[in-house]
């Protein structure tokens, strides 16, 4: 079983899922640098002492990869001085609005009909696949900008699990971290105090009620499944990661070289 190094994890009031990527291991022995890579969730409600100990990173860019029904519900990022922000959304502002809509309201009959019986499950394995298969402009974009001056990096969307989880993932298959160590690092996500909290509207009795919550449980679960319906579709579509990265993304081999100095020790 591969090992990830231990780290000092902070305790964030106001921005669940932050962890560094550092301690990951390479194929060929080599591993993740620390303080070079973080994900977390969104930073719109870090408290003062969340964005200070953001600020001590030192970081050079956040890639936010929310789209506006995010932001509209969650509120910007906080401002890190000095700090480049480059938004990038994975889904298009208007998927899931009305969905979404549901969940807050608590449309429990509605709710029922799109998620009941592996129907939750199997919309986030679409949602996974299309991400790798139709946003290869973006992840383009973010592992150029990395390979160029982008580091320190914070990687985050509205959860830290899934967008920013695939973007990760992409990010360590491309300086050839070990397929086990990217998946262990993703169901990190599974820690209680690092899960999204819900903000819905509705009356108490139905918005938190537990067929609610067992409906939803699979849209705020890390599932290996989903990552490995990625990596699926990376191996369908372009017959492998050298050649995604490759024709995909259009990774050179310099740039992955660069890529290597920039984020491995």
């Amino acid at each position: 079983m591969t090992q990830q190094v231990p780290s000092t994890e902070p305790e964030l009031a106001g921005v669940r899922n932050f962890r560094d990527v550092g301690g990951l291991p390479t194929a060929d022995g080599r591993r993740v640098r620390s303080g070079v890579l973080f994900r977390s969730g969104h930073l719109a409600h870090a408290t003062d002492q969340d964005a200070a100990f953001l600020a001590s990173l030192g970081l050079h860019t956040v890639f936010d990869f929310r789209n506006a029904a995010d932001k509209k519900l969650e509120g910007p990022d906080v401002d890190l001085p000095g700090v480049r922000n480059v938004n990038l959304p994975l889904s298009d502002p208007a998927d899931g609005a009305e969905f979404w809509k549901m969940v807050r309201d608590g449309d429990l009959d509605q709710l029922r009909v799109i998620l009941a019986d592996g129907k939750a499950a199997n919309r986030m394995i679409t949602s996974y696949r299309r991400i790798v298969t139709e946003r290869t402009a973006e992840h383009s974009q973010v592992l150029h900008a990395l390979a160029e001056d982008s580091v320190p990096a914070l990687m985050h969307c509205a959860a830290g699990k899934d967008r920013a989880g695939i973007s990760i993932a992409v990010t360590l298959l491309a300086v050839g971290v070990e397929r086990e160590a990217i998946v262990a690092d993703y169901l990190e996500s599974n820690a209680k105090h690092r899960r999204y909290r819900v903000r819905r509207g509705g009356s108490p009795d139905t918005a938190y009620t537990p067929e609610v919550m067992e409906l939803l449980s699979p849209l705020f679960d890390a599932r290996a499944e989903y990552l490995a319906a990625a990596f699926t579709s990376i191996e369908e579509t372009w017959g492998g990661v050298d050649a995604y990265l490759e024709r995909g993304l259009g990774l050179t081999p310099r740039t992955r070289e660069r890529l290597r100095e920039r984020l491995l020790d």
